[in-house]
């Protein structure tokens, strides 16, 4: 049946509640629990009604979860399966006894209120993501808790010194020097900052909207000794009034803005910055006609995320006022990065489950095997763009490149 409705030979197994089985059973299994599982795709015929069975465990995968996504994927990007036709999905939830009420979506699918992109709004899709637990992320992340995409000399590199590798790279793309004022707009845990002040001797400003992330940061800079070089605001990007900064990194926040405020973001982010000073912004991309995200990205990890094409974001950023001086793409490295944080992840799956409970270790779980695939798959990258403001003489002012920037 399952076969007639998608059009195609099962690409993987399936085990139902009753111990019947369906396609080979040598390989990736999905195993279906109870007939909720199948009540949700009847509703949601998708990859939101697969996504809530899977959280709330009524949907498992025996054997590696990425080589069956990426098997599905590949059915459906070379048109062997088709969407399934509403009859169809009827008629096959009519022989399995499955049709009923919709089951409640699991509490860990976001649930935001308010206009898109208000102060308010984009509190609250932070707070749902960012502020899960420090702990959490202690747990999964490195040491130095850098939440975005590491730079790997090679592929089998520790991810603690990739990340400090990437934050150097930032560093030196920036041309710091001891006294130069840094401001990181969406600083995270406080990778950068702390990274810009211990190694380059810059007086740095961190702006957060979670309230954790911030906390986490002020007990870094006292541990650190770096008490009156590095400060950490609970502040959204808009309220910053300071004057202008040396130099500026926003490293994968721009994803959080939206496509409607982005032009904002970008005059802020010139509004702010020095004539013939720097800015380096890291964020992820999509292809023209490849969209990344999707409903269980923007229901489970990132509410409110918006990516587009990079050539997109630097249009933006030039009509902002900003000269772009170098494009660097890092998707490759985003594969390895995320690899790490999910080998982390299913090595230390008891004490995820116990901080953060079953249902969101299993959000995390789809949500990096799912990443980096999409990122292998060249549907989604991740590109740092420097740029400079021009100054009065619509000069840049910007200084030789120095050769150990260039990258293969």
């Amino acid at each position: 049946m399952a076969e007639r409705v998608l059009g195609a030979a099962l690409p993987i197994g399936f085990r139902a509640w009753d111990g019947s089985v369906a396609g080979p059973q040598d390989g990736t299994v999905v195993v279906i629990r109870s007939r909720d599982a199948l009540r949700r795709l009847v509703w949601s015929p998708n990859e939101l009604g697969l996504a809530r069975a899977y959280v709330s465990g009524e949907l498992d995968v025996e054997g590696d979860l990425a080589t069956g996504l990426s098997q599905i994927w590949g059915l459906v990007r070379r048109g062997v399966t088709r969407r399934p036709r509403l009859s169809e999905v009827a008629k096959l939830a009519l022989r399995l006894k499955v049709l009923g009420p919709n089951p409640d979506a699991p509490k860990e699918e976001a649930r935001l209120r308010g206009a898109l992109h208000t102060k308010s709004r984009d509190r609250d899709a932070i707070s749902h993501h960012y502020d899960l637990s420090n702990d959490f992320y202690r747990l999964v992340l490195d040491p130095s808790m850098a939440y975005s995409c590491a730079y790997f000399t090679s592929e089998d590199e520790p991810l603690a010194q990739a990340q400090h590798n990437k934050l150097d790279l930032v560093c030196r793309k920036l041309g710091l020097e001891p006294g130069m004022r840094l401001l990181d707009v969406g600083c995270g845990w406080g990778s950068m900052i702390i990274h810009a002040a211990k190694h380059y001797g810059v007086h740095a400003t961190g702006v957060t909207i979670s309230a954790q992330q911030r906390e986490h940061i002020l007990g870094r800079i006292e541990a650190e000794g770096l008490t009156g070089r590095v400060e950490v605001r609970l502040q959204d990007y808009r309220e910053v009034r300071d004057e202008p900064f040396d130099a500026i990194s926003t490293i994968e926040m721009g994803e959080h803005v939206g496509e409607s405020n982005y032009p904002e973001y970008a005059s802020t982010l010139h509004r702010l910055l020095k004539p013939e000073g720097r800015l380096l912004l890291q964020q992820m991309s999509r292809g023209h006609n490849a969209p990344g995200g999707g409903a269980f990205i923007e229901s489970y990890v990132a509410p409110d995320m918006h990516m587009r094409p990079v050539s997109a974001t630097t249009g933006f950023l030039e009509g902002a006022g900003l000269e772009i001086r170098d494009v660097h793409a890092l998707r490759e490295h985003y594969v390895w990065t995320v690899r790490a944080w999910g080998q982390t992840l299913e090595e230390r799956w008891d004490e995820v489950v116990a901080l953060v409970g079953e249902g969101q270790a299993r959000v995390w779980r789809l949500y990096l095997a799912g990443g980096a695939l999409t990122f292998e798959e060249g549907r989604m990258g991740v590109d740092q763009i420097l740029a400079v403001r021009r100054n009065e003489n619509g000069r840049s002012g910007m200084p030789r490149v120095r050769r150990e920037l260039v990258a293969g």
